[in-house]
């Protein structure tokens, strides 16, 4: 029969037990209490996340083209994520252990984000020109104003996001979510809250189900280091793409 470890005094118990047989501790009462604890921590991270949603938009709206904006915005959400993680650290420390995948793994680890990033650029760049043509957004081109835009860009798009999104959702969240549910309903809410935060309605048609996937590796190998290596290389992808159609199509270079 399955067991587990008494909270009180690290007896082994029964799963099903409702007494701890060594220390008489109420274990249905306390599973109940931690229930309700991760649905308020969850809760709190949840209203956190809008409210830097929230923010984003503003700042975004009302100060385009601002380094310092930019770096604001980025460490904020960075400092909300290492403080709520700093409440979980010991099971957020076992995620970075490399993974003991085969090497077919590896090389569709690699490879599924080229195809990912090149499948996706070409279809949301389609979808966007034919839903509103003249609002076509390059990410290359947000970075013009700055002195290395190719540098700065790859480093606010392919290095910062997979660093702390996957810490956020595929580590800190979804411990959170497995605690009180089970592993599908973690990976469908932490893919939608990941989506949600990219504030684009066209993105989420492909950003929900490609959180799904870095939620099954999450889930099945125990690690955030697939999940940050393919949402690196995608990200990649896509920014590398918008610096080929601007430089080689639209400048000419």
């Amino acid at each position: 029969m399955e067991s587990n470890s008494c909270n009180n005094c690290k007896e082994t118990i029964l799963v099903d037990s409702a007494f701890c047989p060594t220390c008489g501790s109420n274990l249905i009462e306390k599973n109940r209490t931690n229930s309700e604890g991760n649905l308020n921590t969850i809760i709190f991270f949840y209203v956190s996340i809008v409210v830097f949603i929230a923010i984003t938009y503003y700042v975004n709206e009302n100060f385009q083209e601002n380094f310092l904006a930019e770096v604001l915005i980025e460490g904020f959400f960075a400092l909300i994520i290492l403080l709520f993680s700093l409440f979980d650290l010991k099971e957020i420390i076992a995620l970075y252990r490399f993974p003991k995948i085969t090497i077919r793994d590896y090389l569709l680890t690699f490879f599924t984000p080229v195809f990912t990033g090149i499948t996706v650029y070409i279809g949301v760049e389609f979808i966007n020109n034919v839903v509103d043509p003249e609002n076509s957004i390059n990410t290359y081109v947000q970075y013009l104003y700055l002195e290395h835009p190719l540098a700065w860009g790859i480093f606010f798009i392919a290095i910062l996001p997979p660093i702390f999104e996957e810490l956020a959702f595929r580590g800190y969240l979804f411990n959170l979510l497995k605690r009180v549910t089970n592993a599908r309903n973690t990976i469908i809410a932490t893919s939608f809250l990941f989506a949600l935060v990219h504030f684009s309605f066209i993105s989420i048609i492909w950003i929900f189900p490609f959180g799904l996937l870095l939620g099954y590796l999450r889930n099945k190998y125990n690690t955030l280091w697939l999940g940050m290596i393919i949402h690196f290389i995608h990200n990649l992808i896509v920014f590398l793409l918008d610096y080929f159609v601007f430089n080689y199509t639209i400048v000419g270079t």
